[in-house]
């Protein structure tokens, strides 16, 4: 038998018609275990091989993009993932009902449980990935880096065990020493990961990363390691057969990372010598060739400053970002995200497309960023024949990227790309608290810039009034003939004032975008006279947000620590909300007694919720 494949690099399409391949076997009918971008990824290559395909999704995902590209869909179950997409026993009805005879399981979910890989074999369903053994060994992180080691693979100094409580967490902690890193066996993605400094970092990080673990793995199952501080993180990418045959095909750098999540990668990593590269590959082949690995995998390891390296996990699925299998161009990745759960819906999303530039996405124009799945809106590819010109086609696409009515982290991604550090690859894990340790607060602008701003907003206002002068062309007033060509303007912008004088002098002008450099900027523009006028306004008084607790986003309350009459420390954890797999502890701002509780677990809250106040 033979694979076609006819593109320079091995791109998703091509890459998931490989995993099909080593199934060898043609099925007529696949059901896709997933939702969002990678189901539909999915979905466009079965559709290229003439393949039939069933969608699963929960019922607030029942107008989704997956949903409405696939040949059939079917419910199974509510929003939480508890209850539909990790639901087995639901899956397992529709691959029944449906007569579907495999499953791909995308990434996340249920594509690392061997469970569901066992459950599948038992009723000669095909599952699109490696055997359950590999997953169980690969999957389990603990089992994993005992493999790892008999195969004389570096790995970080930790404990080879689960860990059974928060005691024993600190006891273990001290041992290895601080700081130390927490994370679920099974998990992956980010999820239920902690990094603890201390005896009370660890209680928290045990609490908060069992609970992640069980909510997005069904697994709450803990092991602890030392935490190398400043490192880099690449993967290594290997293929495998069911002949004793593996290969590894180079590597991603991911280090920019955010909440241990992967924002940004790219291909070659700038840092590897040729010799540190071969010795990386050759170790992810033994690893997988020590658990008789078959299918497509990701190794991961933490490179430190001396290019010593060590093994993290391995992935035995589809990567979220894998978009290639690196050869020899030149490689940008980004994920373009809403940085906070939302009710909105996507009012616009439209990317640059060309051949070096491709976007990979599950959602459209109408479709909601959901608080109870990953907020990932797109992934951003750009390509190039060497890492400048890569850069280059990245910026070029960002500038020219147009998402409304969700927030989303685009002017993030565009800093982070110009930023010096990375232009000369002086990167690493730490890169983003280094760079912004107050968080991201949007482009400072220069004063060029800042002028260049003030200008394009004053003209659009000029533009606007002149624009709602006329009504089909004609003035709105016959009788007035107005031959105003200057106006005199105060631009606020940040805690500034700037008087703006703008002049028209025969042609139109226009704007195209209120975005600038893809940051928003909040500006107040008023007539002369209007600004005079509004010294006089009387300033709304500012909220004592000290004696209440509201929620900064939507989500799930989790748990609700206080009740009426208790008293509180500041500091003093107060209630938990969960958003987008995520757990997020909110605190008293201050000392004080609890007047009200309005919220309790199970609850769903939305941004600016009353939570909690104080006396």
């Amino acid at each position: 038998a033979k694979a076609s494949f006819t593109c320079k690099n091995l791109c998703s399409a091509c890459f998931s018609r490989l995993l099909l391949f080593f199934s060898l076997q043609t099925f007529e009918k696949l059901l896709i275990a997933n939702r969002g971008e990678i189901a539909c990824r999915v979905i466009k290559t079965c559709k290229k091989m003439g393949i039939k395909t069933v969608a699963i999704h929960s019922d607030v995902d029942a107008n989704a993009v997956h949903v409405k590209m696939a040949d059939e869909a079917v419910c199974v179950g509510p929003a939480p993932t508890s209850k539909s997409y990790l639901n087995m026993d639901a899956i397992m009805e529709v691959i029944r009902k449906t007569r579907a005879q495999a499953v791909h399981p995308g990434y996340g979910f249920l594509s690392e449980n061997k469970e569901f890989a066992r459950r599948l074999a038992s009723e000669g369903v095909t599952f699109i990935g490696p055997d359950t053994h590999a997953i169980q060994a690969m999957g389990d992180k603990i089992e994993s880096k005992l493999l790892a080691k008999n195969a004389k693979v570096n790995t970080i100094p930790g404990f080879d065990g689960v860990v059974k409580d928060a005691d024993e967490a600190v006891r273990i902690a001290r041992e290895i020493g601080y700081p130390v890193m927490i994370k679920a066996s099974a998990g992956g993605g980010g999820k239920g990961m902690r990094i603890a400094w201390d005896d009370e970092e660890t209680r928290e990080g045990f609490r908060f990363s069992s609970q992640e673990a069980a909510s997005s793995f069904g697994d709450d199952r803990l092991l602890i390691e030392k935490f190398i501080d400043n490192p880099r993180h690449i993967e290594i990418q290997v293929l495998a057969d069911k002949h004793g045959n593996a290969l590894w095909l180079n590597e991603r750098e991911c280090s920019i990372q955010r909440r241990n999540q992967k924002v940004v990668e790219e291909a070659p990593s700038t840092f590897l010598d040729p010799e540190t590269r071969r010795a990386m590959g050759e170790q992810a082949v033994a690893l997988a060739k020590a658990v008789k690995y078959s299918s497509a995998g990701t190794v991961e390891f933490l490179v430190d400053s001396s290019k010593n390296f060590y093994f993290l996990e391995m992935n035995t699925r589809l990567q979220v970002r894998k978009t290639t299998l690196q050869i020899q161009e030149n490689l940008l990745t980004e994920k373009i995200y809403s940085h906070k759960p939302s009710y909105a819906r996507l009012c616009s999303s439209e990317p640059l497309h060309s051949t070096q530039v491709r976007v990979d996405s599950g959602i459209q124009q109408g479709s909601d960023i959901s608080i109870y799945y990953d907020p990932m809106i797109s992934k951003l590819i750009t390509y190039g024949s060497n890492r400048a010109e890569a850069l280059k086609r990245m910026e070029e696409a960002l500038d020219n990227y147009v998402i409304r009515g969700v927030a989303h982290n685009i002017s993030l991604l565009r800093e982070v790309i110009v930023h010096p550090r990375f232009v000369q690859g002086d990167i690493s894990t730490k890169f983003l608290p280094e760079v912004y340790p107050d968080g991201f607060k949007g482009h400072k602008l220069t004063d060029h810039e800042r002028r260049q701003l003030l200008a394009t907003a004053a003209s659009l206002y000029v533009a606007e009034q002149l624009r709602s002068q006329r009504f089909l062309g004609t003035p709105r007033i016959p009788i007035a003939k107005s031959k105003r060509s200057s106006w005199e303007l105060s631009v606020h912008l940040g805690d500034g004032i700037y008087p703006v004088a703008v002049s028209k002098d025969g042609s139109s002008f226009s704007v195209s975008s209120a975005h600038f450099l893809r940051n928003s900027y909040k500006l107040q523009i008023l007539t002369k006279v209007a600004a005079e006028l509004s010294k006089y306004m009387p300033e709304k008084a500012a909220e004592d947000t000290s004696s209440i607790l509201r929620s900064p986003m939507p989500g799930t309350v989790v748990a609700v620590s206080v009740k009426p009459g208790d008293m509180v420390s500041e500091g003093q954890e107060i209630c938990v909300i969960e958003a987008m797999k995520m757990q997020n502890s909110m605190i008293a701002a201050k000392t004080g007694k609890v007047k009200a509780v309005h919220c309790k677990a199970g609850d769903t809250v939305g941004e600016e919720d009353l939570l909690v106040e104080l006396e």
